[in-house]
């Protein structure tokens, strides 16, 4: 099988992984490769997620690299057996990768929690405020780059569709509430929405309101999706640049430390709801 031009992020991941118990282990990529039985260009390969391992090797590298944690060989081994694409798929090609990675991301993950500023969350936008958004580009976005946007955001739904969909919880500041995106009639859609939404059992929307003043974080998006073990767990951040994701113990803490304060600074989940009826009732 040629090597992928293209891995997604979940496959450089699993091969990042493989890399730092590799390290951590002391072993060099010619003897890893000589334990296999394979030409030594074939570890970074895999390393690099350009190519893919069987759940076998893996198991074997795991246990010559000394991993003394069987859980976590075992979530390593499931996504290397993984083999079926998703629905995101479908939009390769016709979007950039980055925002194929987040809906791998949220499809794999078993928890979301959401912090932003200035925008809704995008698994609550409504159809016509995400248009709206996606208007405010500069420069402006070819109708068909839109449609296509506009499309795979819909679509990213389905998290909540799955057998076992993942817990959500979104800290949302009140100046990303207030903004009109599409004007007062699509605003108040979008609000409303967002209240028929956090009635899901799974899902908690949380304020944080003005009056709570400066905050760490603050003007920053980011999504922190748990996987089954928290040294899976992904950070993805959100710029006009496109998406980054992190995956570094170091980061992991500190945006598990900035969640703690952002819900600490927040509306509890009922008082929330209160304050957003109230904005939508002003609009």
């Amino acid at each position: 099988m040629p090597p992928r031009s293209t891995p997604t992020a979940r496959q450089q991941r699993l091969g990042a992984e493989l890399r730092r118990l590799r390290e951590q282990s002391g072993m060099t990529v010619q003897r890893a490769a000589a334990l296999l039985g394979v030409d030594r260009t074939r570890i970074p390969n895999i390393e690099s997620g350009r190519i893919g391992i069987s759940e076998e090797r893996l198991r074997t590298l795991a246990h010559h690299y000394g991993c003394p944690d069987a859980a976590f060989v075992d979530l390593l081994a499931a996504m290397a057996r993984e083999r079926d694409k998703g629905w995101w798929e479908r939009h390769r090609g016709l979007l950039p990768p980055g925002l194929l990675d987040i809906c791998e991301l949220e499809h794999h993950c078993a928890a979301l929690h959401t912090a932003v500023t200035t925008h809704i969350p995008g698994l609550l936008q409504t159809e016509e405020h995400a248009r709206a958004v996606f208007d405010t580009a500069d420069p402006p976005l070819p109708e068909p780059d839109l449609q296509a946007r506009l499309a795979l955001r819909m679509d990213r739904r389905r998290v909540f569709e799955r057998e076992r969909p993942p817990s959500y919880e979104a800290v949302v500041h009140e100046a990303a509430l207030r903004m009109r995106f599409g004007g007062p009639r699509v605003a108040r859609a979008q609000l409303e929405h967002i209240l028929a939404e956090s009635e899901r059992d799974l899902t908690t929307v949380r304020v944080i309101p003005f009056s709570a003043g400066g905050f760490p974080g603050a003007g920053q998006s980011f999504t922190y999706a748990a996987a089954a073990m928290s040294r899976l767990d992904t950070v993805q951040l959100d710029s006009s640049h496109g998406s980054t994701l992190l995956d570094a113990h170091t980061e992991l803490l500190r945006y598990r430390g900035l969640l703690d304060r952002l819900r600490a600074l927040s509306l509890p989940a009922a008082a929330s709801r209160d304050f957003v009826r109230a904005i939508a009732r002003d609009l």
